[in-house]
């Protein structure tokens, strides 16, 4: 049994699903027949950003399943990211205008007139923060971003968007898994209406990122005591990623989980079969390590 019917609200119009289909180290020659894959398996949100450069392939990728499925536009909710720039990388952050170029940029590339979701993918555009997130206010003014968003900010980075009274985002993308709760985040994003969203949920399994080029900050010691989720999974007779992602969306969030395998794409996706209960949900939140490691360079909520 899938969640396909279980959604997020972001705003008054806009939901985003339960269970979404994550595009990250999917190659842009791979990602067209990932993407359509996933929407025949039963996807209905497909994440990408403009920094994964798979747009392109994506978009076919939307547009073939549509037309596989006998579905909509409408009936596939899009995500995509602006990359702000980073200075530390030797990068110029984007100021407002080029984070609108950008955006077109991405628009083109996957052969769509709007999104569901924009989202500022870090918060590294540092004094250009704020102009980014005019930016995507003036988009979901023009319409051609359904809802709008961030993606690893911290407390004092939405802080600031408040203190210059503008609108807050509608949601937060961030890394959320039993090892990086972020809880002190989760309730001020709660207190304020911003939806979390998860990646990397995937992140204690064994299977997570073993391919060459798929850099995190993940160590031996990190994953010590990862045997509880196989016992827990074994316990409700679903795998470790279906407990895994469960538990995400039994938190209040939806998840991204990514593979090319598909097996494992329906699986990913079968999560509506079993509940976990009360008491194990308890021992999960005991496993809280801190901060992410998705990123082998340290987690991006931490920077100033």
């Amino acid at each position: 049994m899938t969640l396909l019917n279980k959604s997020f609200p972001l705003n008054a119009t806009v939901a985003v699903p339960a269970v979404g289909f994550g595009t990250y180290l999917i190659h842009q020659d791979v990602s067209a027949s990932a993407v359509r894959a996933a929407i025949e398996k039963g996807y209905r949100h497909i994440d990408t950003a403009q920094v994964y450069q798979n747009e392109k392939g994506v978009g076919e990728g939307i547009r073939a399943g549509i037309a596989a499925c006998g579905l909509s536009r409408d009936d596939i909710f899009v995500t995509t990211k602006l990359w702000p720039g980073n200075a530390a990388w030797g990068e110029q952050p984007k100021n407002r205008q080029q984070a609108l170029a950008a955006f077109a940029e991405s628009l083109d590339l996957l052969g769509l007139d709007d999104v569901d979701l924009y989202l500022i993918h870090s918060p590294h555009g540092g004094t250009q923060r704020l102009a980014q997130w005019q930016a995507l206010l003036d988009l979901k003014q023009d319409g051609r971003a359904r809802s709008i968003g961030v993606s690893n900010f911290n407390i004092k980075h939405i802080e600031q968007i408040a203190e210059a009274g503008l609108a807050l985002p509608e949601a937060n993308q961030i890394e959320l898994h039993p090892w990086s709760q972020k809880p002190a985040l989760l309730a001020f994003m709660a207190q304020h209406g911003i939806a979390p969203i998860a990646y990397s949920s995937l992140a204690p399994l064994s299977t997570w990122r073993v391919d060459p080029g798929q850099d995190s900050a993940k160590t031996g010691e990190t994953a010590s005591d990862a045997g509880i989720f196989g016992k827990l999974a074994a316990k409700y007779g679903v795998s470790e990623a279906q407990l895994l992602l469960r538990w995400g969306v039994q938190s209040g969030y939806a998840v991204l989980p990514k593979s090319l395998n598909p097996e494992r794409m329906r699986e990913n996706i079968n999560l509506g079969g079993f509940e976990i209960d009360n008491s194990d949900m308890a021992l999960l939140r005991t496993l809280d390590r801190g901060d992410g490691l998705a990123w082998s360079v340290g987690d991006p909520t931490l920077i100033d």
